[in-house]
């Protein structure tokens, strides 16, 4: 993966996460060139999926993926000693993947998102369908 992304392959990965998690209602998304895109909006479009810009210098509009930042620089960032690019790459490739399947969660009655997702409908109930992004 690059250092930069275009909207073909976020559209790309919406497809395949919509073939195991079902489409969101809504997805929230800053103002960087890959959710803001033409590939992008013909997608929702298409699929009737709402985009959400959030306001410029509001991140608290998208409090989800500004929890899971936080997340990441407190329990990957800051826990790693990266000694190139590459290295710093598959370290944090990693951790959502770890995040997904390893850590039990409180909120999920201490079950894995893998294992509570595994066990969720494709049809959740409209509170855990909004996904959200930020480049």
């Amino acid at each position: 993966m690059g250092r930069s992304l275009t909207g073909a392959p976020v559209v790309a990965t919406l497809e395949q996460l919509a073939e195991t998690r079902g489409l969101p209602q809504t997805i929230s998304v800053d103002h960087g060139t890959d959710f803001t895109s033409r590939a992008l909006d013909v997608w929702a479009e298409r699929r009737g999926v709402q985009l959400e810009i959030i306001r410029p210098g509001k991140p608290n509009d998208n409090a989800f993926i500004e929890s899971f930042n936080s997340l990441l620089r407190d329990e990957c960032l800051h826990e790693h000693h990266f000694t190139c690019l590459a290295d710093a790459q598959v370290k944090v490739e990693r951790f959502p993947i770890e995040y997904e399947t390893e850590h039990p969660h409180s909120s999920l009655g201490r079950m894995t998102p893998a294992e509570y997702a595994a066990r969720c409908p494709r049809s959740a109930p409209a509170e855990l369908t909004r996904l959200s992004a930020e480049d």
